[in-house]
């Protein structure tokens, strides 16, 4: 068991016993059982093209800034009949860019007046380049696998900034798979989405050292280890994310085991 502030590389079993430990406090709420940041969303159809729009735009600006914010800034900009046309990828890519700017800084979703902005825009275009404006359409040219999904968005990152980046692709896919009806398969290719939290809790447990520095490469590396952790166990690496986060952010409870 993982003793209090160790910070030390351990092996793979014994992160293992802690990993599965954690999967079960977070399933019993004791983690602080509290929402997640994208459970804040419209309440629309879980089958819906809105809704998946809404996840799939709002997702490519989850990058350093507080995810319960920008889904709540999304959620006001899609009820505000002045704003919710910035969720339709091709209102976005047929009007001028001072429009969408002026959109996405009303609510708070762009935080940078330029570069969010053009986030937005270009995934958007991406959308209605790649597959008429629909995400379901984007999905399914793919079959609906999750690896080809990712691979086609990484074989055209132009087009899909932030969204196409293995943090990101990643857990926008586990959002889709999580909150959308829609029969997206090969979830085992999904990697833990190696965001701070997950990289800060990785550490705890002692998947990686304490002195390597952040960065992408400890990211890819942090994603790597659960992959190779987990196989075999029946649970997906991406499984892991949420227990990690919400571990993380709760200022590392003690660990649990059953006894």
């Amino acid at each position: 068991m993982l003793g209090a502030g160790a910070l030390t590389v351990r092996s793979d079993a014994a992160i293992l016993a802690d990993a599965l430990t954690l999967h079960r406090m977070w399933k019993q709420g004791a983690l602080g059982g509290e929402l997640m940041p994208e459970d804040v969303h419209p309440r629309l159809e879980a089958g819906s093209e809105a809704l998946a729009r809404y996840f799939t735009l709002g997702m490519a600006l989850n990058y350093q800034r507080s995810s319960y914010a920008l889904w709540k800034a999304c959620t006001a900009a899609f009820e505000d009949p002045e704003t919710a046309w910035v969720f339709d990828p091709a209102s976005v890519a047929n009007v001028p860019p001072h429009d969408t700017k002026n959109a996405l800084l009303k609510h708070r979703v762009a935080l940078q007046p330029s570069r969010h902005p053009d986030i937005w825009r270009r995934n958007a275009e991406g959308l209605t380049r790649h597959a008429n404006g629909r995400v379901r359409e984007l999905l399914a040219n793919c079959g609906w696998d999750i690896a080809e999904i990712k691979a086609m968005l990484a074989a055209n990152k132009p087009s899909f900034p932030y969204l196409s980046g293995p943090k990101i692709s990643n857990y926008w896919l586990y959002v889709l798979s999580s909150y959308m009806a829609w029969p997206l398969t090969n979830r085992a290719a999904l990697s833990v989405a190696p965001d701070r939290h997950v990289v800060a809790a990785s550490r705890r447990l002692g998947l990686v050292s304490p002195s390597d520095p952040d960065g992408p490469l400890l990211a890819s590396q942090v994603a790597d280890r659960w992959a190779a952790i987990l196989a075999g166990s029946g649970f997906a690496p991406i499984d892991m994310h949420t227990p990690l986060w919400l571990w993380s952010r709760g200022g590392f409870a003690a660990l649990n085991p059953p006894s």
